[in-house]
C-alpha cells in the first residue's frame, strides 16, 4: 500500500514550496545563507526542507510497515523498548584476567546486564604473553588470555548462565570460544545454556583493523566451522558478529559501513551453505556490529536501512523462510575515532549524542565509549559516567516510550532509502567482482576506505569540517583528567603464571591434542571440539595458533600505494 497522500497536497506542496523560496530569497539578500555545503559526516549533500514530495512513491508495508514485521524496518521486535531495553555491554579489559574480573564485577553492580571483553594485542594475534613478539604489550589495551586458567580467572564469580558475554577477537575466535566452552564445563554449565557472541569476522580484518594470522580462505574455513559447531551444539550462542565498526573506524563513510558489512554477511553465508548447512538453520544467530558516529540523523537511518537491507537480501538472495533468519540484530559502540584528546570532557557530550542515535535506530546492545578513551583504558570513574549515560537515555529521557519515535520523518525516511540505494550499489559493484574474498584480493574495499578517510581528514585541515576544540573553539590547556596506566609488573607476574602451567599439565597429552587440531585442519573435519580438547589439556593460545599457522601459512598484508 502506496503512503496515501491527498494527490491535491503535491500542487499545494510546489506551491508552498515556490513561495518559502522567495521569502529565503529576500532573507538571503540581508543576511546570505552560510556559504558551507550542508552534508552529512559522510558528506552527503543535505536538502534545505524535506516534504511528503520525498516520500510519495514509498510503499508503507513494503518499505516500513511495523515492528517485528518484514521488512523490520521499524525493528526486529514488535514491542522493541516498551517490552526490554537493550542491553548495556559495556566493553572492559585491562592487565591480567583477575583486573578485568574486578571490572566485570563492578560493571554489573552498577546496572550493567551483558559482558563485552577486550583483549590485549598479543591475545588478539594469537601469542602468549611470553612470546617475544608480545613484549610490552601485557594488558595495555585489553585483557591477556593465554591458557584456560586465565579464562577461568576471568569470568570467576560472574554468573554465565544467565548473563551473555560478548568477546572481540577475531583470528583466534575459536581458540577462545573453546576457553569459554571448556571453562563453563569445568564450571557444571552444559554448553547449550552459554548465550553470548565471538566477533569472529576476519573479512573485516583484512578489509580494515588488520590483525591478522591466516590467509583469507582458510580464516573463512575456520569461521564456518565455528558456525557449524554452534549451530549443533552452542545454539543460544551468535558464532559470528559481522561488523561494520573497524570499518567506519578506519575511515569508511556511513554508506561503506552498511555496504562492506551486508557484503560480508554475504560472503559468509555463501560459505556456510557452501558447506551444506541450511539457511534457517544458522542464520538467526548471525549478529552484527555498528559504529554510531557524529551525525545524528545519518547513523539513525543507516541502522534502519540495515535491517530492511539484511531482510531483502535473506529473505529474496538466499530464501531463507523463517522470519529470524531475516532479522538484523546488532550491537553499537560509540564511535572512538571522534573522540579528541582536546578537551576531553567534550567527549562526553560526543557519546551521549551518539548513544541516543543509536537508540533511535533501534540498537539491541550498545557500549559506550569512555571520555579519556583516546588516551588510555579508561579509569572506573569514565567507564562508571559512560555506563550512566546509557541509563539516563533509558529511563529519563521518554525515547523509549514508543517504536521507532522517528519513523514518518521526511528527511529521515527520505535518508534511510537514499542509504539503502547507495549501499546496494556497492554490494552489486562487489558481486561484479566475484564476492567479497575477490574484491579483497583486488584491494577495492580496502582502498574505497583510505580514499574517504584522507578526504574527511583533509576537510578537518581546512577548516571545511569542525571539530569542537581541536580546529575551533581551540584553548591552551593541559590534559585535566586522570589517566590509568598499567604496572609494567604485570608482564612477569603473567609468564609466570603462563609457565606454572605449562610446568605442571600433561605435555604428552598437550601433543596429542595438538596433533589432532592440526589433522582437523589439514583434513575437512570440523576443528572446535579438537580446540576444546587441546585447551581442556591446557595448551596454550599460542601453541594452538601455532598450528593454524603451521598448516595454512601465515598472512602478511599486501598494502596498497
Amino acid at each position: 500500500m502506496a503512503l496515501t497522500f491527498n494527490p491535491k497536497i503535491f500542487d499545494d506542496i510546489e506551491k508552498g514550496k515556490k513561495k518559502w523560496q522567495k521569502e529565503l530569497e529576500k532573507v538571503f539578500a540581508a543576511r546570505p545563507e552560510r556559504l558551507r555545503r550542508f552534508a552529512t559526516v559522510s558528506d552527503r549533500e543535505i536538502k534545505r526542507i524535506y516534504t511528503p514530495a520525498h516520500l510519495k512513491d514509498q510503499d508503507f508495508m513494503e518499505s516500513l510497515g511495523f515492528p517485528g514485521d518484514y521488512p523490520f524496518t521499524r525493528g526486529v521486535q514488535p514491542s522493541m523498548y516498551r517490552g526490554r531495553l537493550w542491553t548495556m555491554r559495556m566493553f572492559a579489559g585491562l592487565g591480567t584476567a583477575s583486573d578485568t574480573n574486578e571490572r566485570f564485577h563492578l560493571l554489573v553492580n552498577q546496572g550493567q546486564t551483558g559482558l563485552s571483553t577486550a583483549f590485549d594485542m598479543p591475545t588478539l594475534m594469537g601469542y602468549d604473553t611470553d612470546s617475544p613478539k608480545a613484549r610490552g604489550e601485557c594488558g595495555k589495551c585489553g585483557v591477556a588470555i593465554d591458557t584456560l586458567k586465565d579464562m577461568e580467572d576471568l569470568f570467576a564469580g560472574l554468573p554465565i548462565d544467565r548473563i551473555t558475554t560478548s568477546m572481540t577477537i577475531n583470528p583466534p575466535a575459536s581458540v577462545i570460544w573453546a576457553m569459554y566452552i571448556a571453562m563453563a564445563e569445568k564450571r557444571g554449565i552444559h554448553r547449550k545454556v552459554l548465550g553470548g557472541t565471538i566477533q569472529n569476522d576476519m573479512l573485516k580484518e583484512f578489509i580494515a583493523q588488520k590483525t591478522f594470522m591466516c590467509p583469507p580462505i582458510p580464516s573463512v574455513r575456520i569461521i564456518v566451522d565455528t558456525v557449524e559447531f554452534g549451530t549443533r551444539e552452542v545454539p543460544r550462542w551468535n558464532t559470528i558478529s559481522i561488523s561494520g565498526y573497524h570499518i567506519r573506524e578506519a575511515g569508511s563513510t556511513s554508506v561503506q559501513e552498511l555496504a562492506f558489512t551486508l557484503a560480508d554477511g554475504i560472503a559468509y553465508t555463501e560459505k556456510a551453505i557452501e558447506r551444506g548447512l541450511d539457511v534457517d538453520d544458522f542464520a538467526p544467530r548471525f549478529s552484527f556490529f555498528f559504529n554510531s558516529h557524529l551525525d545524528f540523523f545519518e547513523e539513525v537511518a543507516k541502522f534502519r536501512a540495515a535491517r530492511r537491507m539484511w531482510a531483502r537480501i535473506m529473505k529474496e538472495r538466499f530464501k531463507a523462510k523463517d522470519p529470524r533468519s531475516w532479522w538484523l540484530r546488532f550491537h553499537t559502540q560509540t564511535a572512538g575515532c571522534s573522540l579528541t584528546a582536546q578537551q576531553p570532557y567534550n567527549n562526553v557530550v560526543r557519546t551521549a549524542l551518539q548513544a541516543l542515535a543509536a537508540v533511535m535506530g533501534g540498537t539491541q546492545s550498545l557500549h559506550t565509549n569512555s571520555l579519556d578513551e583516546v588516551l588510555a583504558i579508561p579509569t572506573e570513574e569514565a567507564a562508571t559516567i559512560a555506563l550512566r549515560t546509557q541509563q539516563i537515555i533509558a529511563e529519563e529521557s521518554g525515547v523509549t516510550n514508543t517504536i521507532d519515535p522517528l519513523g514518518g520523518s521526511y528527511f529521515v525516511e527520505a535518508l534511510t532509502d537514499r542509504m539503502e540505494e547507495e549501499a546496494f550499489e556497492i554490494i552489486q559493484k562487489i558481486d561484479d567482482m566475484g564476492g567479497m574474498l575477490s574484491a579483497i584480493e583486488k584491494n577495492y574495499p580496502q582502498q574505497e576506505i583510505a580514499d574517504s578517510a584522507y578526504h574527511y581528514q583533509r576537510q578537518i585541515d581546512e577548516n571545511q569540517r569542525t571539530v569542537v576544540g581541536v580546529n575551533k573553539y581551540v584553548v591552551d590547556e593541559e590534559i585535566p583528567v586522570e589517566v590509568l596506566e598499567i604496572d609494567e609488573e604485570l608482564e612477569r607476574l603473567q609468564i609466570e603464571k603462563t609457565n606454572r602451567v605449562k610446568t605442571e599439565r600433561d605435555n604428552s597429552r598437550v601433543e596429542e591434542c595438538l596433533e589432532r587440531v592440526g589433522e582437523c585442519c589439514s583434513g575437512d573435519e570440523n576443528v572446535m571440539q579438537s580446540l576444546i580438547d587441546a585447551v581442556k589439556a591446557d595448551a596454550t593460545l599460542q601453541e594452538v595458533c601455532d598450528v593454524f599457522r603451521k598448516v595454512y601459512g601465515e598472512y602478511r598484508d599486501p598494502g596498497i600505494y
